[in-house]
């Protein structure tokens, strides 16, 4: 096949994707390890076999559903291209209003901070990109996850981020933090979204939680104020429907200053509070 005729007939696989161009173009470029500008270059250029047969396996993956960024074990976040595994949640870009919100909220002693649940590393890793003097701890109780985000930091050559596996603040003594940030689990189980699209094929443990989905935020929230300095940030990534319900569990558990903020979409994403 030609780059043209593999872009159309993966097209004709995908009938189901809402994005078939965009997924044939980053599967066929990763199988040939070209950019998608080559494949409008040189449309006529022939595939080589060993390449075909790995792009028409990938799209019968993506067929079925799985993620982009799992076949090609790679997701950009913030800019910054991280590599991606079947341990850890796919970085979205929603999530980077959790990074806006951090750094807005970050006071002039912000020296130390910590990501919990930091899966790829991505939270960490913006931070820590755009505050090379910050040290960024990152957490994640799931051994596979903090050995990904380690690998992610040494190849952008983050040195001043530390990841270590703990179950939210189990591991990190009496340790603080001048700015904490947290993407949990806030997905009740309940939830039908859990049985459509890439959320299929992502952990059920970093996206499920207990108590309608608020369990973990309620959990971190209680202990968070062993660990922030005083006025020091909390902050959380949570569902849409979540915010009222995250700001009452922040000022009832004593912070100040909580407040909502909404993403592109116009919808609750990222709650806040401030240590007294």
């Amino acid at each position: 096949m030609t780059v043209q005729e593999a872009l159309r007939w993966a097209q004709a696989q995908l009938v189901a994707s809402d994005s078939a161009r965009l997924d044939a173009e980053v599967l066929l470029a990763f199988s040939l390890q070209k950019t998608r500008v080559y494949l409008y270059t040189w449309p006529e250029a022939e595939l080589r076999a060993g390449a075909q047969t790995q792009f028409e396996g990938l799209i019968q993956a993506r067929a079925n559903g799985e993620p982009i960024a799992y076949l090609t074990g790679t997701q950009e976040f913030w800019s910054l291209p991280l590599m991606t595994n079947c341990h850890t949640l796919i970085p979205r870009a929603d999530t980077e209003l959790l990074v806006e919100q951090a750094l807005e909220h970050a006071t002039a002693n912000t020296q130390r901070v910590l990501d919990l649940g930091t899966g790829t590393g991505a939270i960490a890793l913006a931070l820590a990109h755009e505050r090379p003097a910050w040290q960024v701890t990152g957490v994640d109780r799931v051994a596979e996850a903090v050995a990904l985000a380690i690998r992610n930091a040494e190849a952008l050559n983050m040195g001043n981020t530390h990841f270590l596996q703990s179950d939210w603040f189990a591991a990190l003594g009496d340790e603080v933090f001048d700015l904490i940030v947290s993407n949990p689990p806030y997905i009740d189980a309940a939830d039908g979204h859990l049985s459509e699209g890439d959320v299929r094929f992502e952990p059920r443990s970093a996206l499920v939680a207990d108590n309608a989905g608020l369990a973990d935020i309620e959990r971190i929230t209680k202990t968070a104020s062993e660990h922030l300095t005083p006025g020091g940030f909390l902050l959380f990534e949570h569902g849409w429907q979540q915010g009222a319900a995250v700001r009452e569990c922040l000022s009832a558990t004593g912070f100040s200053a909580v407040a909502t903020h909404q993403d592109l979409a116009g919808r609750d994403r990222v709650t806040l509070g401030q240590m007294p």
